[in-house]
């Protein structure tokens, strides 16, 4: 199931259709070289540093694993994850946005910082969850949720729902 469709081109992975769509708006992508490698590098950022972390510990809490060890291992997933969350927020410091201005990296940090929405993991970090609440305040972002929604219940199976 395509996730996002145009001109003939089907995509379903969310950093390959944030990036698709980046590449044509500096909006979303500098066109300087250095802020462009930046919003990229933040990108790759959220998807393989900070999703990771949350993924990782949220498997072990969803499937309710039991057994010797299981606490230890929630343990050190819990401990990473909070790490990766307190140097994302010791980066942002005072910041609005990752870098200068809103970028494509901010966008998938925020998609990616919205899986803890109303966990208390998120209130740890107050300076994260206030960033989550700004990116996701933005115009655009509620459009392009709204958007994305609208794909996922046009392809829901019958009767999902």
């Amino acid at each position: 199931m395509p996730a996002y469709e145009e001109d003939g081109l089907a995509m379903f992975e969310s950093g390959a259709i944030v990036l698709h769509i980046a590449e044509r708006s500096e909006a979303l992508l500098p066109a300087d070289p250095v802020g462009r490698a930046r919003a990229q590098t933040w990108m790759f950022a959220a998807l393989n540093t900070i999703e990771p972390a949350i993924m990782f510990f949220g498997e072990i809490e969803l499937r309710q694993i039991e057994g010797a060890g299981v606490d230890t291992l929630r343990g050190v997933a819990l401990d990473f994850l909070r790490l990766r969350l307190r140097e994302l927020e010791a980066w942002l410091g005072g910041r609005e946005f990752l870098e200068d201005r809103f970028t494509a990296g901010d966008l998938l940090m925020a998609t990616v910082l919205e899986i803890l929405r109303g966990k208390d993991l998120l209130q740890e970090v107050p300076a994260l969850d206030a960033y989550r609440q700004r990116c996701k305040a933005r115009p655009a972002y509620e459009r392009a949720l709204a958007a994305q929604m609208a794909a996922f219940a046009a392809h829901a199976p019958a009767g999902a729902g």
